[in-house]
């Protein structure tokens, strides 16, 4: 039986950081299975694209829809091996459920791998589980990981930052790296 990795997501979640990590672990074996408070199975959320064009802060449009493949209400954090928390600006109000909170509190204390992806932080944030540690994001939420008691680690957009059984990046560029940190993580072995 396949591994199974979770993925917390909401509406406005950022396409690239929900969709390409997604399908690129399910490319490789993994059950990969994305839920969303308050939605079931078959529903989706919608995305946002953010890109980086110059500007002050990234621009924002509108993605595409990602359809959910597990329902939130029925999950069994047991069952996974693993927790992706992807950008966007889904962190900034998912933290605000209380069951979210206690899903990362418990891949936090049981040790198991955690991906938190440019905003994701700020669900880490939220859950209290940043206390010593060390963690990327994008930069404009390096506040939040520094007053939630981490480090934040400010490291190019491409660049990947492990620290134990956390694996964090600012933004999606970074995919290339941290999804192959999170694979090490995980114990996968990949031969080419």
């Amino acid at each position: 039986m396949a591994k199974k990795i979770l993925f917390l997501v909401g509406d406005y979640v950022e396409d690239y950081e929900v969709m390409v990590p997604f399908q690129a672990l399910a490319a490789v074996g993994y059950d990969v299975q994305a839920v969303c408070p308050n939605k079931k199975a078959g529903e989706f959320v919608r995305t946002a694209i953010h890109d980086f064009e110059g500007d002050q802060t990234y621009s924002e449009k509108r993605g595409h829809n990602f359809t959910l493949n597990a329902s939130f209400d029925d999950i069994n954090v047991t069952d996974y091996a693993a927790l992706v928390i992807p950008g966007g600006r889904a962190p900034e109000y998912i933290r605000l459920n209380e069951k979210v909170l206690q899903i990362v509190q418990y891949f936090a204390k049981e040790n198991k791998p955690i991906a938190a992806i440019c905003h994701g932080a700020q669900v880490l944030a939220a859950a209290g589980v940043l206390e010593g540690r060390e963690c990327s994001a994008y930069p404009a939420c390096g506040p939040d990981v520094t007053r939630a008691g981490g480090r934040y680690m400010d490291i190019s957009v491409d660049a990947a930052h492990v620290d134990g059984n956390l694996v964090s990046a600012p933004a999606w560029p970074a995919h290339p790296a941290w999804i192959g940190k999170f694979l090490q993580v995980m114990g996968a072995k990949i031969e080419l």
